[in-house]
């Protein structure tokens, strides 16, 4: 782009010569007359133009090389903005420099120079050889490199420089307890996990089972012996099937969810297709077993077309034969669960009246070994990401979790239902675990800890029997007497819906302030509070009580009562 000043009319004067821009500098360019003397020297070596001041009309010729003895003096406007107006009355406007525009008088060389020389004017160096050859001159410059601020892509976060020392930042701690504090209080303040009420059944919810493909399909079992099939996202019943006489007893789904198996109180095992019937057509079971006892459980394996009972033993089936493939018992009384283990898939457990919990392996025709605890337990649930991992829910009021190759003592004691827990499931993740009580609540352990971190009720809500996790680890359904399913979330205070990425980076900054914070006093009083029914509360007390005062180390001599850990205190014996 050429400057406007090289179309200026030359300065009067008997010097006549030719008009052409030199580049002086990044920041402007000057605007030089060059002689017809000048063109004639112009191989010699002379300072740069655009470095040269000009030299009043009285000035005495300068010589070449070391003849030269006269002194240029400095310019009267060195040093000085020039805003526009010329500075030296004997300049002509239109030589001025092209900066004038910008406000500066001086290219950046000019200024370094000026800035070097305390705004004296250059003189003749006379290092300057005669063959032209003149000195390095050394240039500071500022440099910003663009590639540590500049985005590869749009899509790419900012860069921002920051210095993490701690010195520089005091209030950082302080700053983030309040924002841990605040975060604490508005979890709570947005908690309301109730999402649904599916109601339609005519007696108690007996058994739950989920779609293995489907999220939003489930399939629950009442105790008039009907099923229904759900649909989740439209909250309503798709299909309804009257598969029993009496209790539906146990529902499960096929590996591949194109069937489903139910046992019920008329001694049967019936297999239906998860489709309904085409016009036309009636609604009939693919299969009918009829067995000898009543069938108090079912599960099907994971990858094979395998399925077991539960009754007065554990049969194993397959699904072409009316006759077990295998039956398997260790001890007389009835056996109210069996459990596929979803990782080693050819183990299973059982659980039964006579207060034993007893392992199996398909692979051989005995049991594998049984623990045996204080009181009953109503039914097992297997870590789905931990092989050997499982959660018993028991009469006592707790949920044990053990490893089946050290059953002497369990992993965790989960304390805080107050009454017998019938139903336990684990989370996708295989980090936490919700269960059903006849308190009339459910409750959701991490697996790690020995206390619940929530707690869910309503006022309408009795006696759950059985509760079901989504696959999706979003969602919680439980079924209870009074013929509902409820629908809850996982996380009471979560959003539901498509969260913006600033949503997710402030929810995720928030956990994270929780966790670095949960400790404090204040804080964990918060985050631990929960509003529990009168009936649920009063019972709490009252166990407390009862068990201060059957305190017996408290109330004896010191050590004439053996001291034995709550892991231990409730197992009886492990035979194998």
């Amino acid at each position: 782009r050429r400057s406007p000043l090289v179309r200026a009319s030359p300065p009067p004067g008997s010097a006549r010569g030719l008009w052409r821009p030199r580049r002086g500098s990044q920041a402007a360019r000057i605007c030089h007359q060059v002689t017809p003397a000048e063109v004639a020297s112009e191989g010699r070596c002379q300072p740069p133009p655009s470095l040269r001041p000009a030299l009043p009309t009285n000035a005495p010729a300068l010589g070449r090389g070391r003849d030269r003895t006269a002194k240029e003096p400095p310019p009267a406007s060195a040093g000085r903005q020039n805003y526009g107006a010329s500075q030296d009355p004997a300049k002509p406007a239109s030589v001025r420099s092209s900066s004038h525009v910008t406000g500066s008088s001086m290219g950046k060389a000019e200024v370094a120079c000026g800035r070097r020389r305390r705004g004296a004017a250059l003189i003749w160096n006379p290092s300057w050889s005669s063959a032209g050859r003149a000195t390095k001159m050394k240039v500071k410059m500022l440099s910003r490199n663009p590639d540590n601020y500049v985005r590869e892509t749009k899509f790419d976060l900012q860069r921002v420089p920051r210095n993490y020392d701690p010195a520089l930042h005091p209030f950082e701690v302080p700053r983030e307890y309040v924002r841990a504090l605040n975060a604490t209080k508005l979890e709570r303040v947005f908690a309301k996990p109730f999402l649904a009420s599916l109601d339609g059944h005519r007696d108690g919810v007996n058994c739950l089972a989920k779609h293995p493909k489907n999220l939003a399909t489930v399939l629950s079992g009442a105790c008039d012996g009907e099923v229904r099939i759900w649909n989740l996202t439209q909250r309503k019943c798709i299909r309804t099937i009257q598969a029993h006489e009496g209790f539906v007893r146990g529902i499960c789904t096929r590996f591949c969810g194109t069937s489903f198996f139910t046992v019920g109180d008329d001694k049967t095992v019936k297999q239906w297709k998860m489709d309904g019937p085409g016009y036309g057509e009636e609604e009939e079971p693919l299969h009918t077993i009829l067995g000898k006892t009543v069938y108090t459980g079912i599960d099907h394996h994971w990858k094979e077309a395998v399925f077991a009972t539960c009754g007065q033993q554990v049969d194993i089936w397959d699904e072409q034969r009316t006759n077990p493939i295998c039956s398997m018992t260790w001890g007389f009384d009835s056996i109210s669960s069996v459990k596929f283990n979803p990782i080693e898939t050819f183990l299973l457990g059982s659980c039964a009246s006579d207060r034993n919990i007893v392992l199996y392996d398909m692979r051989q025709a005995t049991p594998l070994k049984k623990v045996i605890l204080d009181m009953r337990t109503n039914t097992i649930c297997w870590n789905p990401m931990e092989a050997f991992i499982f959660t018993a829910a028991n009469e006592d009021y707790n949920l044990y979790t053990f490893d089946m190759r050290a059953l002497d003592t369990p992993v965790m004691v989960h304390m805080d239902h107050v009454s017998a827990v019938l139903d336990v499931d684990y989370s996708p993740t295989g980090k936490e675990f919700v269960s059903a009580s006849f308190d009339k609540s459910i409750r959701i352990f991490p697996v790690d800890k020995s206390r619940s971190r929530e707690v869910y009720h309503t006022k309408r809500m009795q006696h759950v029997i059985c509760v079901k996790w989504t696959s999706d680890s979003k969602y919680i359904m439980c079924g209870s007497d009074e013929m509902n399913i409820r629908l809850w979330k996982a996380n009471a205070s979560e959003k539901l819906g498509v969260l913006t990425s600033r949503e997710k980076a402030a929810k995720d900054y928030n956990q994270k302030l929780k966790e670095k914070f949960q400790h404090h006093p204040h804080i964990k009083r918060i985050a631990r509070h929960r509003h529990l029914p009168k009936s649920i509360y009063s019972q709490i007390q009252e166990q407390r009580i009862m068990k201060e005062a059957l305190n017996r180390i408290k109330h004896s001599k010191p050590g004439s009562v053996p001291v034995v850990s709550e892991k231990k205190k409730h197992i009886v014996a492990v035979v194998k």
